[in-house]
């Protein structure tokens, strides 16, 4: 089993912004949340960590409605890397990432010789052995989204959900980002913006418009300019590498124009 959302909506203030969406990922898969700005993505991560409640529907977790699981067991499976992450404090790499094992420790605090052993593992998944004694203040913005990436591993989750973690990184940062998600050993769902980074990495996208789901499947089989059109409103030229199993999108200038009536 893994977490699943199962016809979730999420009436916030009046405003429904999430509207019967599903989402069963299977395990050590890597989904991407695709849409517009407003389209409910970051609002469907909150519901698939269990911060808010669906108005209706179900989230579970290995079969366990996550509204009756306890916090602590909800982070010791999921783990969470948003968009910004900051400290005033300066503290080092390695601390930062010791952060992610606070849900594994009990009333008389945890294991020692595991946590060690879990940061240590995060930080070599991550590439960041080398650079543990660094302070915060003093990385790039790439190598901090690094860091809440091996924060999050060191939790050991079998989930990993990611709110837009390359906004704000250049190309090569972003690349190097999503190649090192997709190899961890976990089910990974990541909100995107870009369509291309999502064909790149995901084995599958769900796209969302105004908080309903347009398509789901494979990058391939759900990216097409028709519905580039439809959700994004604007011309695109679809590219398949057929020896790749690939797609690549050329975006057109200009938004395509809405109908006046």
């Amino acid at each position: 089993m893994t977490l699943h959302a199962d016809t979730v909506t999420w009436n916030r203030g009046g405003a429904l912004v999430v509207d019967g969406v599903t989402v069963t990922p299977e395990q050590g898969e890597t989904v991407g949340l695709l849409g517009p700005n407003g389209s409910g993505k970051s609002s469907l991560l909150r519901l698939l960590n269990g911060v808010v409640r669906p108005t209706a529907g179900v989230v579970t977790l290995d079969g366990n409605d996550l509204t009756t699981v306890r916090r602590k067991d909800i982070a010791r499976a999921v783990a969470v890397v948003s968009q910004h992450a900051d400290t005033d404090v300066d503290i080092t790499v390695r601390d930062v990432v010791r952060l992610g094992r606070i849900p594994h420790r009990g009333t008389f605090g945890g294991d020692p010789a595991a946590d060690d052993a879990a940061v240590a593992a995060a930080l070599e998944h991550t590439g960041l052995t080398s650079k543990a004694d660094r302070l915060w203040h003093r990385l790039s913005g790439g190598e901090k989204q690094r860091v809440q990436i091996a924060r999050a591993l060191a939790q050991e989750p079998r989930e990993l959900l990611l709110d837009e973690p390359t906004n704000h990184l250049d190309i090569h940062h972003q690349l190097e980002l999503l190649a090192l998600v997709t190899r961890l050993p976990v089910t990974s769902v990541i909100a995107l913006h870009d369509l291309n980074l999502a064909a790149m990495f995901c084995d599958t996208v769900i796209v969302l418009k105004e908080g309903r789901v347009v398509a789901g499947g494979t990058p391939t089989a759900v990216l097409t300019s028709e519905l580039i059109a439809q959700v994004y409103n604007v011309r695109a030229e679809v590219l398949v590498d057929e020896a790749k199993g690939r797609l690549s999108i050329l975006f057109e200038p200009g938004a395509i124009p809405v109908p006046t009536h």
